[in-house]
C-alpha cells in the first residue's frame, strides 16, 4: 500500500486558563463544562475561521477527542457528545482516546495513520481538559492499589507505582537519577526563561493568531462576563522570585549520590527541587487541529501549515516518566530519516523543567532551538490538550522563521512519550 501525505491544515486553541479546584470562582473558565469549551472552539473555528477556506463540518471523516481525565463532566460518549454539541453531522465518526498528557497526541496520530493509508481524507483531532471542574484527584478515578500490596498476586515490584502516581515525585527522581548534570538554579532559569519568552510574546500578540477568544468571566467575579483571549497563568518572573518559592517534592536520597548526607551537602537543603517556577500550572483548555490527504487538499486548493513528515511513541521506566520525550523522538527521527540536527525548532512540553532539560542534554538540543516562544511553564499543560498545542504551535514556528523541519514532543504520565516531525513545504 502505497502511503498517501498528510498536511496540517489549520490549527486553533481556546486561551489557557488558571485552574482553581478549590477556588473555581478565580478560573476565569470556571462556569463552562470542559466539553462545551471543545464545543465553543470547534463552533468558532468551522464558523469563523475555515469557512473562508471552504471547509466545512460534513468534510470531517473523523473527530477525535482526548483527555487524561475522560470522567464526569470529560466522560464523551466515544467521542459523540462533542460531535452533538458542535453541531456535527451524525455521520461523523469519533473517538475518545486517554494516552493522558498524549492523549490529544495520540488522536492525531490515529487521524494521521487514517489518512495516510486512505480510510479518511479528513480528521479533525481535539483535545480538553478542565482541571478545575474535573481535577486530578477526583471520585471518579479508582487505580487498582494492590499493585503495592505484598500479599496481593497483583503485586508488581518492578513497578514503582507510588512515584509513579504522583507527578511532582516522577520529576523529582529524573532530577536525581540525572546527579550531578542540572542544579536547582537550572530548573529554575528554564522557568523564567519561559514565563518571560511567553510574556514578551504574548504582548507582541503572536499568539493571537492561534488563540480563538471565548467568553469566559473576570478572576473572582462571576457575574463580570469578558471575553477571555490571552493565557492566564504567565507572568513576568525573576530568578530570585523562583528560586524562593516553596518546594513541593521530596527527595530520594538515592545511594549513587551519597544518601541523604550527599544529597543535602549538593544541595544545602533535606528538601526537593520541584516548586511551581519550574513545573507547568493546573489548566483549563481546548485545542483543535484538520488534517487532510494532500491530493484532497491541493483539489480544494488550499494550503499547508505543515506536512506531516512523522511520529513517535515510546514506553519508558514509568517512574521517572520525564524521559519519555527522548526515545519517542529519536523514533520520529529514524523513520523520517533525520538526525537531531536537522531539526530547526522543537517544542518541548514543560510539564516539569527538568523534562525539557533532560531532552535537550539527552539530544544535544541547544536551547535556543527550544519553546523559543515561551513553554508550558507559563502558557499552561492542561494535560490531554497539549500535545495538539505544542504541534501546532511549532508548525507556525516554522513557517514564520522560514526553516524546514521541527518536532514536538511531550512526557506522558504513566511513563510514556510522543512526538510529532513536521516539515514546512515553503522552506
Amino acid at each position: 500500500m502505497e502511503l498517501k501525505e498528510v498536511w496540517l491544515i489549520d490549527y486553533a486553541r481556546t486561551a489557557f486558563s488558571r485552574s482553581r479546584p478549590q477556588q473555581p470562582e478565580r478560573d476565569v473558565f470556571g462556569e463552562i463544562r470542559g466539553d462545551e469549551l471543545l464545543a465553543t472552539l470547534l463552533m468558532k473555528l468551522f464558523d469563523e475561521k475555515l469557512a473562508d477556506k471552504g471547509i466545512t463540518r460534513e468534510d470531517v471523516d473523523e473527530l477525535t477527542v482526548g483527555s487524561a481525565m475522560g470522567v464526569g463532566e470529560n466522560w464523551t460518549y466515544g467521542g459523540r457528545n462533542p460531535v452533538f454539541l458542535a453541531d456535527f453531522p451524525v455521520k461523523t465518526s469519533a473517538v475518545f482516546l486517554d494516552k493522558q498528557c498524549g492523549s490529544a497526541g495520540a488522536g492525531m496520530h490515529m487521524g494521521i495513520m487514517e489518512i495516510m493509508t486512505g480510510f479518511s481524507k479528513c480528521v479533525l483531532s481535539t483535545g480538553i481538559e478542565h482541571m478545575t471542574r474535573v481535577p486530578m484527584q477526583n471520585n471518579h478515578i479508582a487505580p487498582n492499589m494492590q499493585i503495592m500490596n505484598t500479599k496481593s498476586k497483583w503485586y508488581r515490584p518492578k513497578i514503582d507505582f507510588r512515584t509513579t502516581s504522583q507527578m511532582l515525585q516522577t520529576a523529582q527522581k529524573l532530577y536525581e537519577e540525572e546527579m550531578p548534570t542540572f542544579t536547582k538554579e537550572d530548573l529554575d532559569k528554564f522557568g523564567v526563561r519561559s514565563h518571560n519568552l511567553t510574556v514578551e510574546n504574548t504582548e507582541k500578540g503572536w499568539f493571537k493568531g492561534e488563540i480563538i477568544p471565548i467568553e469566559g468571566h473576570a478572576e473572582g467575579n462571576k457575574e463580570e462576563k469578558m471575553m477571555v483571549d490571552r493565557d492566564m497563568a504567565a507572568r513576568k518572573s525573576t530568578l530570585e522570585g523562583v528560586g524562593a518559592l516553596r518546594r513541593l517534592s521530596r527527595p530520594f536520597y538515592l545511594e549513587k549520590n551519597g544518601g541523604k548526607e550527599g544529597y543535602e551537602k549538593r544541595e544545602g537543603t533535606p528538601e526537593g527541587v520541584i516548586t511551581a517556577g519550574n513545573s507547568s500550572p493546573l489548566n483549563a483548555g481546548a485545542t483543535a487541529c484538520l488534517m487532510m490527504e494532500a491530493e484532497e487538499a491541493k483539489k480544494r486548493g488550499l494550503e499547508p501549515m505543515a506536512r506531516i513528515v512523522s511520529i513517535g511513541f515510546a514506553g519508558v521506566e514509568p517512574s521517572v516518566m520525564g524521559r519519555g520525550p527522548v526515545p519517542a523522538s529519536k523514533q520520529a527521527l529514524e523513520y523520517a530519516g533525520l538526525n537531531v540536527d536537522d531539526i530547526a525548532f522543537w517544542e518541548i512540553n514543560e510539564a516539569f523543567t527538568i523534562v525539557t532539560l533532560n531532552c535537550m542534554n539527552a539530544l544535544n538540543i541547544p536551547e535556543e532551538k527550544v519553546n523559543v516562544m515561551g513553554g508550558a511553564t507559563a502558557i499552561g499543560h492542561p494535560l490531554g490538550a497539549t500535545m495538539i498545542r505544542l504541534t501546532g504551535t511549532l508548525a507556525r514556528i516554522i513557517k514564520d522563521k522560514k526553516v524546514k523541519y521541527g518536532i514536538a514532543n511531550a512526557c506522558v504520565g504513566g511513563g510514556q512519550g510522543v512526538a510529532t516531525l513536521l516539515e514546512n513545504l515553503d522552506a
